[in-house]
């Protein structure tokens, strides 16, 4: 449980800080900041550090956990990103005519 509670989080902390409007004025425009996986993965470190204050999940804190941990959090927040939109879960229909 620990896992997806930590995957859930990532994503909701990655989603407000990438697409939260209410970050519209101080939000850089830098590309990094509106980057699920590249957000994601510093959200990941950022919960990883804060870790023993929360319930929800522990982890040991190591180099192996911190980096793992980043990475988990950027690519399960990148691929939610890509699967599920305000409108819910997005599909594309496509056609290839060759």
């Amino acid at each position: 449980m620990d896992l997806l509670y930590f995957v859930l989080t990532a994503y909701g902390l990655t989603q407000v800080l990438v697409g939260a409007s209410l970050f519209n004025k101080i939000r850089p425009k830098h590309h990094f900041f509106h980057c699920s996986m590249c957000m994601g993965f510093w959200v990941g470190m950022f919960l990883f550090g804060i870790n023993k204050y929360t319930e929800l999940f522990t982890f040991d804190y190591n180099v192996a956990n911190l980096m793992i941990l980043g990475w988990l959090s950027s690519g399960t927040s990148y691929f939610f990103g890509m699967v599920l939109k305000d409108e819910g879960i997005r599909h594309e229909h496509r056609v290839i005519i060759e």
